[in-house]
């Protein structure tokens, strides 16, 4: 993928934003909004409208003594212009 993106982030959450024109992409920690734009531009081959950022910190985990810490890590919500969509699971 390209250098900002890192993969799509496929939930059940992220499914139905798909629904509504936007998608969900696990990125890069330091790109910004301009970087992620243009990346799914050049990448998908479509107009995009807006960008949201979210920060996913890093989480303590637990399991019997052993204790350990899920990675954070920084997603992306990217709407598109109407009428564009991207095949990110083939159904």
């Amino acid at each position: 993928m390209s250098q900002h993106i890192v993969s799509p982030h496929i939930t059940e959450k992220a499914t139905d934003l798909a629904a509504k024109n936007q998608y969900v992409f696990v990125v890069s920690p330091h790109a910004n909004k301009n970087n992620i734009a243009q990346s799914v531009e050049k990448m998908y081959g479509v107009k995009v409208r807006g960008v949201r950022i979210v920060n996913v910190h890093a989480k303590k985990m637990r399991l019997g003594r052993i204790q350990g810490i899920k990675k954070g890590y920084k997603k992306a919500m990217v709407k598109l212009a109407e009428g564009q969509k991207i095949e990110i699971l083939p159904t």
